[in-house]
């Protein structure tokens, strides 16, 4: 099979094919490189986590590559480094993903420690005490740095009561209550083959990719595998809310403000997301940036960003400050997002957005893990292959009339969560 000239996939290059254990395997042929990449996820997310042990589900996709009931810790990393590959684990709220890289005649050995790592880890009891003694310094940094803080206060705040309210790598006294039995037995109830994808992308013809993940997963069944729950449905804000986390000592404060955004699915998406271009990502940090940073020396650094997924996502401000510069610069903040909800996007700033968007795309495909990434969105989020052939019409599709529409319709300056740490 030649590669296809374009960088862009569509539904007659990418081989998709589903095991009869409800694996599905997503394959591309790139001879261009003689490596291969694969990335995954299966859900075994935090949405499964109990209150009194959040950060289990974290903590359990930490300990996969500790050893199997074959191989140690050390054997492991020992064959990854001795064939120059990669591999690795990390959790989300809905899924525990998975990442690698090998030349495409290693692309077995990988397969085959993705498969054990994922079916018979062994949870050595000293490498369990030796990841919670890890995490809990993770913690410990995490509460005297005022980014993560202030970010920590803004989504429980803004997803109160609700699974994406809670951090996926819990509290000192969650890690410290989870036990071994803990991460054997969420292991043993939420790891299995159904609802698992996996992509590759390569120097492999894609069958021969469908083979190799059969070989190793095929056989893996679990009859009791969970069913996620659902995600309940999140109540809107009635009014704005404002914390301030207090960290003694520190000479930067760091702020986060915003509101509920569209998932991903949400037709609102695009449209939000390119207002939210000229809004503070575009150039240097957008208007934002520009009112905030540049023009008024209030911030270390300040932008937007659209985070969207599977539930309802968010859309937000953050900036780092002189603590004396807190009040001034969230005053800027909200006038630019009162500007921003009644204007919306200037034509020339929607025009380089768009430009922006469809020059980078093919830039975000030239590598397989870039190319492993967009197909495993794509199939997440119920997109179609053929989105990047639609994808220029759609980005070019979006109005000055729909930006300045999705920002009113989420943007409630009067009803902003406000999340401030530092001294």
């Amino acid at each position: 099979m030649t590669q296809s000239k374009t960088s862009m996939f569509s539904p007659e290059d990418v081989h998709c094919a589903v095991l009869s254990n409800g694996i599905t395997v997503l394959a591309r042929s790139n001879f261009n490189s003689p490596s291969v990449s694969l990335g995954g996820y299966l859900p075994a997310g935090a949405i499964f986590e109990t209150d009194d042990k959040l950060g289990l589900a974290d903590f359990v996709s930490s300990m996969l590559m500790r050893g199997t009931h074959s191989r140690s810790f050390d054997a492991i990393y020992n064959e990854l480094e001795t064939a120059g590959a990669s591999l690795g684990f990390d959790s989300g709220v809905h899924t525990t993903n998975f990442g690698g890289r090998a030349l495409a005649e290693d692309l077995p050995l990988v397969l085959k420690l993705l498969s054990e790592s994922l079916v018979s880890p062994a949870f050595p009891k000293d490498e369990v005490e030796r990841l919670r003694a890890q995490l809990l310094t993770g913690l410990a940094l995490r509460a005297q740095d005022t980014s993560d803080m202030a970010d920590l206060w803004f989504e429980k705040f803004l997803y109160a009561d609700h699974p994406y309210g809670k951090p996926s790598d819990g509290y000192p006294e969650t890690i410290q209550a989870i036990t071994r039995k803990d991460l054997e037995e969420f292991h043993r109830l939420h790891f299995g083959p159904r609802g698992m994808v996996i992509a590759i992308v390569g120097a492999i013809q894609p069958k021969k990719a469908v083979e190799a993940v059969a070989k190793v997963l095929g056989d893996w069944t679990v009859s009791r595998q969970k069913e996620a729950p659902v995600l309940p449905p999140l109540k809107p804000l009635k009014k704005g809310i404002r914390h301030h986390h207090p960290i003694p000592g520190k000479s930067q404060a760091d702020l986060v403000v915003g509101v509920i955004g569209p998932s991903r699915k949400n037709p609102d998406y695009m449209a939000a997301s390119l207002g939210n271009s000229a809004l503070g990502q575009f150039g240097m940090m957008g208007r934002i940036g520009n009112v905030v940073r540049e023009k008024s020396g209030l911030a270390y650094y300040a932008y937007s960003s659209l985070h969207a997924g599977v539930g309802p996502g968010s859309w937000e401000v953050a900036a780092g400050v002189n603590p004396k510069n807190l009040n001034k610069a969230l005053d800027l903040i909200e006038k630019e997002l009162k500007r921003f909800v009644k204007y919306g996007v200037t034509k020339e700033e929607l025009a380089d957005s768009q430009a922006n968007y469809i020059g980078r795309l093919p830039l975000s495909l030239e590598s397989n893990g870039g190319m492993v990434s967009a197909m495993l969105n794509i199939h997440r989020y119920d997109l179609g292959m053929d989105y990047y052939q639609r994808y220029e019409k759609i980005v070019r599709g979006v109005t000055r009339d729909d930006v300045v529409a999705v920002a009113r319709k989420y943007i409630h300056v009067d009803r902003l969560v406000i999340a401030t740490a530092g001294p």
